[in-house]
């Protein structure tokens, strides 16, 4: 009977190594046959689409954008704003839009505009902050971007304390950490008039926190790159932005000083992409570099940027829409993202605030 058993248990770690040996040599074999399964992961490209709706309440800038880069090898598609802010805020229209955004063939994560609710008003008044929460509910339902491309997404609202800020939200994708964080055009929201500033201060506490989880992340992670999504520059020195000088506070310094403090902090690059188009920025490709820091504005059309791990530049505009370079007719082999499991972010260690002026 003894014999008898350790011969069975041979013969099962016999079958158990041929196991494991046929299941290691069928995964190399698919890493040789698929070269792009490593390739997606080291180099590959994303796109943005600017505020389609800057000037007018037309979606057909959008809906363009949207089929030009369906015919792209993209990774993801961020879409900054949903309408213009001369257009109803009516459900109906956020579903509309939703559902427009759905068709894409990547998936698109939204960066949320000042137009798709600091400008709502009804008979009542200003209607701002019951609208974001609206815009909250139909379209950041769950931990899943729209189109056709399901990215799977960490948002901040997982997190009790800031279950609010469901639009805030980050993924990984071939070693560079991607985030949306809401800070809008308009003064970051900043109201003038006196009294709390409740919706600001309240937002300003939970983006700067998550900030810190962001950085803190890919600090322990030791990713090459951070990249962040936003309607506003807060990078953006106030004389740049004429109506501060007329007085008005500077919405925009606690972002500012946050981001410029952590990515000094930070061993790798930081991409800071958003939706206005300031005079005083503008280099050969694009992208404005001060140290480790870069800041590209995409304030209408679409554009590509491509990210290669293997270059020190690291993030790089590969054409726009408008006048880039298509690779339509290009033969090329599909990227097909591969999202791993996020894991939870780290916990926020908050340090005094310093001065702006101590930068």
């Amino acid at each position: 009977m003894t014999t008898t058993l350790t011969s069975v248990q041979g013969k099962a770690g016999i079958l158990a190594s041929l196991g494991r040996t046929v299941c290691m040599t069928a995964l190399t074999m698919t890493a040789l046959l698929n070269p792009m399964v490593s390739m997606a992961q080291s180099s590959f490209q994303f796109g943005v689409v600017g505020h389609s709706f800057a000037s007018n309440a037309d979606d057909a800038v959008l809906r363009r954008a949207l089929a030009d880069s369906d015919n792209e090898n993209l990774a993801f598609l961020i879409v900054n704003g949903i309408k213009a802010s001369g257009e109803p805020c009516s459900d109906s229209l956020y579903e509309e839009r939703r559902d427009l955004l759905q068709t894409s063939q990547h998936g698109v994560v939204v960066a949320v505009a000042a137009s798709d609710w600091v400008s709502c008003r009804n008979q009542s008044g200003n209607v701002a902050i019951e609208r974001l929460n609206r815009l909250r509910e139909l379209l950041f339902t769950d931990e899943f971007s729209l189109g056709a491309t399901r990215i799977p997404l960490l948002r901040q609202s997982l997190m009790p304390q800031f279950r609010a800020y469901a639009e805030n939200a980050r993924w990984e994708f071939g070693d560079i950490l991607f985030a949306t964080i809401n800070i809008p055009v308009t003064n970051n929201h900043f109201v003038q008039e006196g009294g709390r500033n409740g919706e600001f201060e309240d937002r300003l506490i939970a983006n700067k926190d998550w900030l810190q989880r962001l950085f803190k992340l890919a600090a322990q992670r030791r990713l090459p790159g951070i990249v962040l999504f936003c309607d506003a520059n807060p990078l953006a020195q106030p004389g740049q932005r004429p109506f501060l000088l007329h007085g008005q506070r500077d919405g925009f310094a606690e972002m500012r000083l946050r981001i410029n403090q952590l990515a000094a902090g930070y061993h790798g690059k930081v991409l800071l992409v958003h939706g206005e188009s300031l005079k005083s920025e503008s280099s050969a490709n694009g992208i404005v570099w001060h140290h480790n820091l870069g800041s590209l504005g995409v304030a209408s059309g679409w554009v590509r940027l491509k990210v290669d791990n293997h270059s020190t530049a690291l993030f790089a505009l590969a054409g726009n829409g408008k006048n880039g370079k298509s690779t339509k007719n290009r033969k090329s082999t599909p990227i097909v993202p591969q999202y791993p499991a996020s894991p939870q972010l780290p916990q926020s260690t908050e340090q005094p605030e310093p001065t702006e002026q101590s930068q």
